[in-house]
C-alpha cells in the first residue's frame, strides 16, 4: 500500500497558480527543468492584476485557488505570483495542509543575500510586492550588510499581457522606471514579479552590462526541484499531461498565454466565483 501511494504521488500534477499568465514563465521554466512532471496551471484572469488589489482580497482569491488544486490532487502548490507570494504565503499553507507550498519570493532571497552581501540590490515590482516589503525584510534578515531599494512598477505587467515587448513604448516605459532615483548606484536588480522575465533582456539592455539583472524563475524553479527531488517526488513517467485553467476566457488571452508558455496550450474556463 505504502509503494502504491508513492507511486500515485509521484505521478501526481505540480499546481502552479498567478493572477494571470505572468506565472507561465515559471511553468515553462518548470517543464524544461523537470520534463517528466505534469502540470496544473491556474490564471486568475478575472481578477487581475493582482497587484492592484488589497491583502485581504489576493489571500482570499489565493486560497480558492488552492482549494481547487488540492482537488485535483497536486503533489505540490506553487504560489507563481510576487503579489500573492508577499502577502498570502501563509493562509495558502494553511489551506494546503501536509501539501507542499513553494513561493517565488524566498528561493531568490536566499540566493541574492547568500551572493550579494556586499551590494547595493534593487527590486522592481507591483505595488501589493513592494508595499510588503518583503524583499527587503527577508533579504536583510538573511544579510543585515546588503543594501537594498526598492521601486514600484505598475505599468510593467500590463504592458506585458498586452504584448508590448521589445517596442519602443516598453523601451520608453522601461527606461523611465529603471532611471528613478531609487534605483541609483544598485549593482543588482530583483525582477520581483513573474512577467519581468519576458523583458529580461531588453533591461539587461538598458543597463549595458553595469547590473546584474536577476531572473527570478530559474532560481525557483532550481529550488523545487532540488525539494522534489529530496522528499523523493520526482515523477520518472515520461508520458505526461499539463492543463490550464483560466477563471475568464478570451480568445486574445489564450494567444498571449501561447506566446508566455512558448508552445501551443489550450486554456479552459473554470468559475470558481459564482
Amino acid at each position: 500500500m505504502l509503494f502504491l501511494y508513492l507511486y500515485l504521488m509521484k505521478k501526481s500534477p505540480i499546481g502552479i497558480f498567478d493572477s494571470g499568465i505572468g506565472g507561465l514563465t515559471i511553468a515553462h521554466a518548470l517543464k524544461k527543468k523537470l520534463p517528466n512532471e505534469n502540470i496544473i496551471y491556474f490564471g486568475d484572469t478575472e481578477h487581475l492584476p493582482y497587484g492592484e488589489k488589497s491583502e485581504n482580497a489576493i489571500q482570499n482569491f489565493s486560497k480558492k485557488i488552492t482549494q481547487f488544486l488540492l482537488e485535483k490532487k497536486c503533489k505540490t502548490i506553487i504560489i507563481a505570483c510576487n503579489s500573492a507570494s508577499s502577502v498570502a504565503s501563509e493562509c495558502v499553507k494553511e489551506i494546503a495542509g501536509n501539501t507542499p507550498v513553494f513561493n517565488v519570493i524566498h528561493p531568490v532571497v536566499d540566493k541574492v543575500a547568500g551572493e550579494c552581501s556586499e551590494y547595493n540590490i534593487g527590486i522592481i515590482g507591483t505595488k501589493a510586492t513592494i508595499q510588503s516589503n518583503i524583499y527587503k525584510k527577508e533579504i536583510k534578515a538573511l544579510c543585515s550588510s546588503a543594501t537594498v531599494s526598492s521601486l514600484a512598477t505598475p505599468l510593467l505587467a500590463p504592458m506585458i499581457e498586452e504584448g508590448f515587448i521589445n517596442e519602443d513604448i516598453s523601451h520608453t516605459i522601461i527606461a523611465n522606471y529603471l532611471s528613478n532615483k531609487q534605483l541609483v548606484n544598485i549593482d543588482h536588480l530583483i525582477l520581483g514579479c513573474t512577467h519581468y522575465p519576458l523583458i529580461h533582456q531588453e533591461i539587461k539592455d538598458y543597463y549595458k552590462g553595469t547590473v546584474n539583472v536577476i531572473d527570478s524563475a530559474n532560481i525557483v524553479v532550481e529550488h523545487i526541484a532540488k525539494q522534489l527531488r529530496n522528499d523523493d517526488l520526482l515523477n520518472d513517467c515520461k508520458q505526461t499531461e499539463h492543463h490550464f485553467y483560466v477563471s475568464n476566457y478570451t480568445e486574445s488571452f489564450e494567444k498571449s498565454a501561447q506566446f508566455f508558455f512558448k508552445e501551443d496550450l489550450k486554456l479552459k474556463e473554470v468559475k470558481l466565483w459564482n
